[in-house]
């Protein structure tokens, strides 16, 4: 008589995940090549898209096939098409554009985790800056990686922007100023969506030029000014918002409350801070990509961690802000509002 075999689960979840890179770095070459730029214009067929990206006739098919697969893609017969979401995401003649993000990926961050297991066992960041204090410096070095982290910025921070645009009271209020601005992205979406609003995007002098060129391509000049300024060193601008968008996640505790207090003394009573990131569930259980974020700031900064909206409105509390609320906005993003 044959015994019965307990049951076991099968190893799928676990193949999946070990092999989730493979998907990943499909899409990132897919960016990286300009493959959904090809296709904005309309389908095309098979052998187009391999003349056109220069793609070796052995791995071209599988490589459009797999993003058929996974929905990045669409196929009729032998002609290929963007699917709705790489169209108005992945092509760079489209303002809604956001594969800047996608673009540092695979060029900065994919080889920069490969060295995760260093970086946990000794707790020093594995990124061009070889672990040094000044994180940005290194980024900030040459002009096109500086521009290529700006719009890495915009990238990840477009679902964000349309929300807070959307589900902040800003009917209140006047005037922001975006702290840490990078490109652009959120005063913009502010600003076009609300015409009653002006603001300000303060950040390194570097900064200023790229700026003011996307700002000046959605004719918002008149409305968004940069302002130039460390925002540790020189006191930050006065205005009714003031809005840190992953930003607070870049520093150690000891300095995420030092900008945290430099925010509640610049704004007037009544006003608000808006503390957008990938915020970490208070369960620790559910926004992975909040704590993978936070091992991501162990790549790229000496002190830097992401945290929970119970420890960001405990912060707040603690310097001083009366009222303090957290709400969802956009993926794996929350905002942490605080009020003076």
């Amino acid at each position: 008589m044959s015994q019965e075999r307990p049951q076991i689960p099968p190893p799928t979840q676990i193949l999946q995940m070990a092999t989730g890179f493979w998907i990943s770095k499909v899409l990132l070459s897919a960016a990286e090549l300009g493959l959904f730029t090809e296709l904005g214009s309309g389908p095309l067929s098979y052998e187009e898209i391999r003349r056109r990206l220069n793609l070796h006739p052995r791995s071209a098919r599988d490589f459009l096939d797999a993003l058929v697969s996974v929905g990045l893609l669409q196929r009729e017969g032998d002609q290929y098409a963007n699917s709705e979401l790489t169209a108005v995401y992945l092509d760079r003649a489209r303002p809604t554009y956001i594969g800047g993000f996608l673009e540092m990926c695979e060029r900065r961050l994919y080889p920069f985790w490969g060295r995760l297991t260093d970086a946990l066992r000794s707790g020093v960041a594995q990124n061009e800056s070889g672990g040094a204090d000044d994180f940005f410096a290194s980024i900030y070095s040459t002009p096109d990686r500086l521009r290529g982290f700006l719009q890495a910025m915009t990238g990840i921070s477009k679902g964000a922007a349309v929300q807070i645009a959307s589900k902040f009271p800003w009917d209140r209020y006047r005037t922001f100023a975006d702290i840490g601005c990078a490109q652009g992205c959120v005063p913009v979406e502010l600003a076009e969506t609300h015409a009653h609003l002006s603001g300000i995007g303060f950040d390194l002098a570097a900064v200023g030029p790229v700026f003011d060129e996307f700002v000046a391509s959605r004719r918002l000049s008149e409305r968004l000014r940069f302002v130039a300024g460390d925002f540790f060193a020189d006191p930050l601008p006065q205005a009714d918002v003031l809005i840190m968008g992953h930003i607070l996640h870049d520093w150690n505790l000891e300095e995420k409350k030092t900008l945290l207090k430099k925010a509640h003394d610049a704004l007037p009573s009544g006003g608000s801070l808006i503390v957008y990131e990938a915020l970490i569930d208070d369960d620790r259980r559910s926004n992975t990509f909040g704590l993978l974020m936070s091992l991501n700031m162990l790549i790229e900064t000496p002190g830097g961690f992401d945290y929970t909206g119970a420890d960001c409105t405990g912060w707040m509390k603690e310097i001083g802000f009366r009222e303090t609320r957290v709400e969802y906005l956009d993926g794996p993003d929350s905002m942490v509002i605080g009020v003076k």
